[in-house]
């Protein structure tokens, strides 16, 4: 792990909410707008959430995938407590949503194509529910360009069951022509942030570019969805006591006095390319 990932570098006073550009209470969002979109495409965004000024400090040194603990994250707060990831949590997972993994994902400049997956296997609330249980937000730190290797997303397959899927995440490539098919690469642009089913089908494609791309990853479960296991985010008593009560009531994680460096349990790349 790379210095620097885990020391601590929480926000002051000066750096809250007056960064983000989207303040927009939560009661005026449709919420429609916003199942209808997660059960059909199984992806959302919205537009200029934070100010560019905002994700420019939220940036840190270079890194490949790696999760890290909330208080070593600027702007933790304003991200968790945004009015729009707030609506579209409590729409799609319920009031009692938990905040189960933050960190970073960074395609660097050569990194090549993944494998079509899922985040993880289907639950039965899903696949014989109809109902989802986890979403996965993302926000980009660059204005992302074809050549920096976007995100690409098959819109709909969250709900395909996976059974016959290598781990129940990856299809096999006699699927890929399908996906590719459905396939809709996109182009985020620093201050979006979008929100989708980490069931839905997706992967990143190569970075030819000669700079790094890194994305801010929110994971957030609804109760009994159990995705906390996989994760291991703490917070010391000191930045716990300090976060509004609002924040601390969705943030599954323990007290502790000292962090830790986490332990990733999940790797795409070492599932399937070894």
């Amino acid at each position: 792990m790379q210095p620097g990932v885990t020391q601590s570098i929480a926000c002051g006073a000066a750096y809250r909410r007056e960064m983000t550009s989207d303040t927009t209470s939560q009661e005026q969002f449709d919420v429609d707008e916003i199942r209808h979109a997660l059960e059909t495409d199984g992806i959302i965004a919205r537009k200029g959430a934070f100010a560019p000024e905002w994700v420019q400090e939220l940036r840190g040194p270079n890194r490949w995938y790696v999760e890290i603990h909330p208080e070593a994250l600027r702007g933790f707060v304003d991200l968790v407590d945004h009015p729009w990831v707030r609506a579209v949590c409590e729409t799609i997972l319920g009031p009692d949503y938990q905040i189960v993994e933050v960190g970073f994902d960074t395609p660097f400049p050569g990194a090549k194509i993944q494998p079509w997956h899922r985040d993880f296997p289907s639950p039965p609330e899903t696949t014989d529910g109809h109902r989802l249980t986890s979403l996965a937000f993302n926000l980009t730190t660059v204005d992302t360009t074809d050549e920096m290797g976007p995100f690409e997303i098959a819109p709909g397959t969250q709900w395909e069951r996976g059974d016959s899927f290598d781990h129940e995440q990856f299809p096999p490539k006699s699927e890929y022509e399908r996906y590719e098919a459905l396939a809709e690469r996109k182009y985020p642009q620093v201050g979006d942030i979008s929100a989708r089913s980490a069931l839905t089908i997706h992967r990143g494609t190569p970075n030819r570019s000669e700079v790094s791309r890194p994305v801010l990853v929110l994971g957030v479960d609804a109760p009994g969805a159990c995705n906390d296991a996989h994760h291991d985010p703490a917070a010391t008593k000191r930045y716990w006591e300090s976060l509004p009560q609002r924040v601390r009531d969705h943030l599954s994680c323990p007290v502790v006095e000292e962090l830790s460096p986490i332990t990733q349990k999940h790797d795409i790349e070492g599932l399937v390319m070894g």
